[in-house]
């Protein structure tokens, strides 16, 4: 299979190694078709299953935690680790529902601020690139989102063939486009085209092609493809954030362009995006994906945050 071409379909998964994962599919679907309090219960239960059965992911969100606050005292940091865990099993649920649930199952269920940057960019003829960050809450955003505009994201593929095939096919059925990460020239085409495409720089993909730059005063090797695509794709670049509220509601927040970027300078650019997202995370820390290793690349003759894999 290409590396740029999406998910397909196989004899193959008919295989004993496969019905696993056909049993948690179906273990997806018949959840979706719960009211959404239901889904949020199951979705705690998971994270506390996940506190207790996967230690290498939560000794993770206490390094980041304890990196990125170490204003709070060890107490607080304990309960947003446990928050963190817990939103990790709720977004398995809120996903479930917005892959598989019925179409307008969160219509009535959302909020959404800043349309307007994205119908500017537009009416000017250019493309918007929504810059946002693997909040746990990302499959019910983009549903909501597709409620009001054509959405386009861009997504790595799942190292399980099946399990990648059946997530693709049901963003498909409200994205306008799924773009693999890195099919750069499909994304640039789309921006091009005046289309508005969803973009998360906030993970660790080693030193090539990233600069270091502070995340929560932490040097953090930060990608250098905000400037690079939004210049390539001739697109304004929009902060955009989702977040879950207390009363079970989604909110949408899409900002205002950005004045001056790219500015020609990697390091000033890059910590200017990780300015952006820090401030994204604080509004709502706990449903920050903080279980990856934001920190495992460091500069020159740093020692490491992680426990090394055996």
């Amino acid at each position: 299979m290409d590396k740029h071409s999406p998910p397909e379909f196989h004899s193959s998964f008919y295989r004993p190694r496969f019905w696993p994962t056909w049993m948690l599919l179906a273990f997806f679907r018949i959840c979706a078709l719960l009211p959404v309090p239901v889904n949020f219960a199951i979705g705690r239960f998971i994270g506390l299953l996940f506190y207790y059965l996967a230690p290498s992911r939560r000794r993770i969100a206490q390094t980041n935690i304890g990196l990125c606050f170490p204003e709070l005292d060890a107490k607080a940091q304990h309960k947003m680790v446990r928050d963190v865990i817990r939103n990790c099993g709720i977004s398995i649920m809120e996903s479930a529902m917005s892959l598989w649930g019925q179409k307008d199952k969160l219509r009535d269920r959302h909020t959404v601020e800043g349309l307007e940057h994205i119908a500017a960019a537009k009416a000017a003829g250019r493309g918007a690139l929504l810059v946002g960050c693997h909040f746990t809450t990302m499959d019910p955003a983009g549903r909501v989102y597709a409620y009001h505009a054509d959405a386009h994201m861009l997504y790595r593929k799942d190292p399980n063939p099946l399990l990648a095939y059946e997530l693709i096919k049901a963003r498909e059925k409200y994205l306008t486009s799924a773009i693999v990460y890195s099919d750069t020239r499909q994304l640039i085409k789309k921006l091009r085209q005046g289309e508005a495409v969803w973009y998360a720089p906030d993970q660790d993909y080693g030193k090539d092609q990233s600069v270091f730059a502070p995340f929560f005063g932490i040097p953090a090797a930060t990608v250098l493809g905000t400037a690079r695509i939004a210049q390539l794709g001739r697109a304004v670049v929009l902060p955009y954030a989702h977040y879950r509220e207390d009363n079970g509601h989604y909110r949408l927040v899409f900002g205002a362009p950005l004045e001056n970027f790219p500015s020609g300078d990697d390091v000033e650019d890059a910590t200017r995006i990780n300015k952006i997202i820090e401030d994204m995370v604080r509004v709502k820390p706990e449903q920050y994906l903080w279980v990856h290793r934001r920190f495992k690349t460091r500069p020159a003759g740093e020692p490491g945050f992680y426990k090394k894999k055996r």
